[in-house]
C-alpha cells in the first residue's frame, strides 16, 4: 500500500510497471519492501549490507534476485525499467554505494534511473549495529563498533551525510523520496546532513513522512 500510494501521489500513477523503487534494509521490519515492489509492478532494488538477511529473503521467495555487484545491479534495472518487468533485486552491498553509483549514471548519461526512494535501515538504533557506514565493510564495521564505538560512530555520522546528499542530488532531478519513520531522517539532521525543508522550523524535514504523507 504504502509503494501504490507514492506511485499515485507522487508520480500521479496508478500503473508502476516501468518504475524504480530504491531502498535498503532486508530484516524484520523491512524484508518485506522487495515483495511490495512486485506486487505493484515496478522495479525494487533493495540494499542490504547482511549476507544472511538477503539470503534468508532469496531463499523465501521474496526477493527474486540477488547481487553483490553494482554493474550488474544497473544493467538489471536498465532492462527491466525499459521492459516493464517486475523485479525485486537485493543488492549485497551498502545502500549508499548504491545510491552515489545512481547519481553517477545520471552525471554521465543525464538519465536518472530511480522515480521512488526511501530508507528502512534501523535509524532508530545508529550507533549498535541498526545502520552500518559506508565505508567500510559489514565483518569489519562490526569489529570496529566492538572495539572503538566513538569512531564507528563518527563513521556512521558521515555516511549520513554522504547518503542524504546522493538521495538529495536525484531529488533534485526530479526523485521523490519518502520517510518510512525510522528516523532516517533525524539521525541525518543530528549528523550534519542537508535534510532541513527551505523556509521552516528546524522540526521539519524537506521530505515527507509515509504515515502523514502517504498512508494518511
Amino acid at each position: 500500500l504504502t509503494v501504490l500510494n507514492a506511485g499515485r501521489r507522487y508520480l500521479k500513477a496508478e500503473d508502476l510497471s516501468g518504475k524504480v523503487f530504491v531502498t535498503s534494509g532486508l530484516g524484520g521490519m523491512s524484508g518485506a519492501q522487495a515483495k511490495a515492489a512486485v506486487i505493484a509492478g515496478c522495479v525494487g532494488i533493495i540494499a542490504e549490507v547482511d549476507e544472511a538477511a538477503l539470503l534468508k529473503r532469496h531463499k523465501q521467495g521474496w526477493l527474486m534476485e540477488i547481487s553483490n555487484n553494482l554493474d550488474h545491479c544497473i544493467a538489471r534495472l536498465r532492462d527491466a525499467r525499459k521492459n516493464k518487468i517486475a523485479l525485486s533485486l537485493g543488492y549485497h552491498g551498502n545502500v549508499v554505494d548504491l545510491w552515489e553509483r545512481l547519481v553517477y549514471e545520471l552525471d554521465t548519461t543525464g538519465e536518472l534511473l530511480v522515480d521512488l526512494g526511501s530508507d528502512q535501515t534501523s535509524c532508530h538504533n545508529p550507533f549498535s549495529g541498526g545502520y552500518y557506514p559506508v565505508q567500510l565493510g559489514f565483518e569489519e564495521a562490526k569489529q570496529l563498533l566492538s572495539t572503538n564505538p566513538g569512531k564507528f560512530r563518527t563513521l556512521v555520522q558521515e555516511s549520513l551525510k554522504r547518503h542524504v546528499a546522493a538521495i538529495n542530488r536525484l531529488a533534485d532531478k526530479g526523485m521523490f523520496f519518502w520517510d518510512y519513520g525510522n528516523a532516517f531522517l533525524l539521525e541525518a539532521q543530528r549528523a550534519g546532513a542537508d535534510v532541513q525543508k527551505r523556509g521552516a522550523n528546524k522540526t521539519e524535514f524537506r521530505y515527507p513522512s509515509y504515515v502523514q504523507h502517504i498512508m494518511g
